[in-house]
């Protein structure tokens, strides 16, 4: 299944894609929550309960995609955690070893924008920089849950671009800055339900494209620290919620270590791409 989020005719509403179109679950079930963290939060009992309300949905409940705003598939998660350097060619590429630990570090919800919607390069710099990444969505309440059974708090998997602005990122030790400008993480276009992807998100091809280009180009068995394994560990220290999502990191091929550096510039198009999961694509714009 298929989950998105999107600007219905009275609000903010949630579906499931068919093909070109969205079954509106407000009309298909309407006794279902209208926002995707509250369909989480209805756990495996609400996502059968969606899947067959889609699945018996008549023409009354469907909407043209191309008629809609999508929106990012949670517009506000809980929690927005971030995996540094977890492809080992890409910590190389920058000059760092493979990390030991995972590297997590927070963006903010005021960061992110959907599928189609522009990237804004701000004002105070030129050094906007791709990166391509699989997204973990979680559907369960989890605390020190054991690598084997993390299959089981997840609800699904999606795509972002953490956009990042280099030379604030490297203002200090700690990133935040550079990975928390307004409107330069990309997230979606939907959820794909975990029972649609390999476990883990094995075996999966992911690759960034600039403008046709391709300029990032690995598999996620490449990842240093697994899907399970970075849940393992996170909850070893934190609660996991319905609708916190872990970004998982990006591989080798970023801008700022080519020769010469590559960064994005109006007018350019940014896809990510995972293989199974969708295409998520976005241009670039000057901030006004």
């Amino acid at each position: 299944m298929r989950l998105v989020s999107f600007q219905g005719t009275s609000g903010p509403a949630i579906g499931v894609r068919d093909g070109d179109q969205i079954i509106d679950l407000s009309r298909a079930a309407p006794d279902l929550p209208t926002d995707m963290i509250g369909l989480l939060n209805a756990g495996d009992a609400g996502l059968a309960k969606a899947k067959a309300a889609a699945a018996g949905a008549g023409d009354d409940c469907k909407v043209k995609m191309s008629s809609v705003k999508l929106l990012p598939p949670i517009p506000r998660p809980g929690k927005i955690i971030c995996i540094g350097r977890n492809y080992a060619a890409h910590a190389a590429e920058g000059g760092a070893d493979t990390p030991t630990y995972p590297e997590v570090f927070y963006r903010g919800p005021t960061t992110l924008i959907a599928h189609g919607d522009p990237i804004i390069r701000p004002k105070c710099s030129d050094k906007l920089d791709y990166e391509a990444e699989l997204v973990v969505v979680i559907g369960k309440t989890a605390k020190h849950v054991a690598e084997a059974d993390a299959g089981a708090v997840i609800a699904g998997y999606s795509l972002f671009n953490e956009g990042t602005l280099r030379d604030y990122q490297r203002k200090s030790s700690q990133w935040t800055v550079g990975k928390n400008f307004d409107n330069t993480g990309p997230f979606g276009p939907e959820i794909v339900t975990a029972d649609e992807v390999p476990e883990g998100a094995r075996g999966l091809r992911i690759q960034s494209r600039l403008n046709g280009q391709i300029m990032q180009d690995a598999n996620t068995d490449d990842l240093v620290f697994t899907i399970p394994n970075l849940i393992y560990r996170l909850t070893e220290c934190m609660t996991l919620e319905p609708g916190d999502i872990i970004v998982s990191g990006t591989p080798a091929g970023v801008g700022y270590a080519r020769t010469p550096p590559v960064f994005m510039k109006p007018g350019d198009i940014i896809e990510v791409e995972v293989e199974g999961i969708g295409i998520l694509s976005n241009p670039i714009e000057d901030e006004r």
